[in-house]
């Protein structure tokens, strides 16, 4: 087996592997959304109907666990589908890719 097959198939491992992870991110991101929908949907319609008279529905306290929750979607959010927006969705491939070239030059120094 040649050198560039071997690199070859470790960068194709690498990229199934950073694919497969990718995947289980958006996966669970997907997961909570769902379970947060429905969680604060049935909460919201339990509190609905459990208002005392004279007790206002659109109230600070009747959406807070859907706000504070909320705010953890958002960063959730974040931290799955931000770090494209910023730095690119290949960054992570080309900065292996640089530092494997650059290991390999240093090592034909060597020989």
């Amino acid at each position: 087996m040649t050198m560039k097959n071997l690199t070859d198939q470790t960068f194709d491992q690498m990229r199934f592997e950073r694919a497969q992870k990718r995947v289980r991110q958006i996966s669970g991101f997907y997961k909570h959304l769902i379970i947060y929908i429905i969680i604060n949907s049935v909460n919201l319609i339990i509190q609905g109907i459990n208002l005392e008279k004279g007790e206002q529905f659109l109230s600070f306290g009747m959406f807070s666990m859907a706000f504070f929750w909320g705010v953890g979607l958002a960063i959730h959010a974040l931290s799955t589908f931000g770090p494209g927006l910023v730095l690119g969705n290949d960054w992570e491939e080309r900065k292996i890719k640089e530092f494997m070239d650059k290991e390999k030059r240093q090592g034909q120094k060597w020989e």
